[in-house]
């Protein structure tokens, strides 16, 4: 049985513990409002841009030459870049075990193919370069704060890689935020790019030539991609971490009170024998 002091020292340690995550509860509580700000601010410049896209491709489909372009023309996915967005902390519950062990059943499904990672997030370059799998690079300090001048160059890269055929596939795994509680995993290819179909018929008159206005649309269209995909990850991460210390915090009240009634009881037991020890050599006294 453990001693009053051993209790009491553990008591004030999960109370420490308890005190550390309700603080990181409400740090991550006030980020994610900045993060689910931000991911909504984009989403209807990522639907525009998609359906700017859509337009412009619906103006060139009899145009045979437009899918010789060379973020449209597709290969044979023997060379595959995965681009995986983790976090660079933990702490947040099964955000990252849940991306890696995406990542790996996409390795698995994909193992007649070459396939090389690109890291952003500690978590997932920690995890991938620990079992040998190739890197093509890591970008770590990003996540948490990613503008879209910081990811720009990443997907500058890939575009490169892609339209000098170094990679015939680019897709990206993250986190899609749905809500304080859901967050789900998401594999999208990038590259090469589909031109979305248009839902609805529109008629535009175009200042330069489609062909001119589709080329410079669809390096945007991947640098939008990666961004909002980061965006999605951040806002995801930061629930998924609110959520853990939420249950954390409760967990350590329950223990807390646990321990505290068993604290309770050996002091009672301690305290009767203590009497029992007086009545008894008193007893022998007399």
């Amino acid at each position: 049985m453990p001693s009053l002091i051993d209790l009491r020292r553990r008591i004030r340690s999960v109370r420490n513990t308890q005190q550390m995550t309700r603080a990181m509860k409400m740090i991550s509580a006030a980020r994610l409002r900045r993060a689910q700000d931000r991911v909504i601010a984009a989403r209807p410049y990522a639907r525009i841009l998609r359906e700017l896209v859509g337009s412009v491709g619906a103006a060139l489909r009899s145009d045979e030459e437009l899918f010789h372009h060379p973020l449209l023309v597709r290969r044979p996915e023997q060379r595959i870049q995965l681009v995986l967005i983790t976090a660079d902390r933990g702490l947040a519950g099964a955000f990252n075990s849940n991306l890696n062990r995406q990542a790996e059943q996409f390795l698995a499904s994909h193992h007649e193919s070459e396939v090389v990672i690109e890291a952003i997030g500690r978590k997932g370059r920690d995890y991938f370069r620990k079992r040998d799998v190739p890197l093509s690079g890591a970008h770590v300090g990003l996540a948490g704060r990613a503008m879209y001048s910081d990811v720009a160059p990443i997907a500058d890269r890939l575009i490169e890689r892609y339209a000098t055929q170094q990679t015939d596939a680019v897709y990206l795994l993250y986190n899609e935020f749905k809500s304080m509680l859901s967050q789900k995993p998401v594999v999208m290819r990038v590259l090469p790019i589909e031109i979305p179909e248009e839902t609805e018929q529109r008629e535009y008159i175009f200042e330069q030539s489609p062909r001119q206005l589709l080329e410079s649309l669809l390096p945007k269209y991947v640098r939008l991609a990666l961004y909002h995909a980061v965006l999605e990850s951040t806002a995801a991460e930061h629930a998924a971490r609110m959520t853990a210390m939420d249950a954390a915090t409760t967990n350590a009240g329950e223990l807390i009170e646990k321990l505290t009634i068993y604290m309770n009881r050996v002091r009672q037991t301690s305290i009767t024998r203590e009497l029992i020890e007086v009545v008894t050599g008193a007893a022998a006294l007399e």
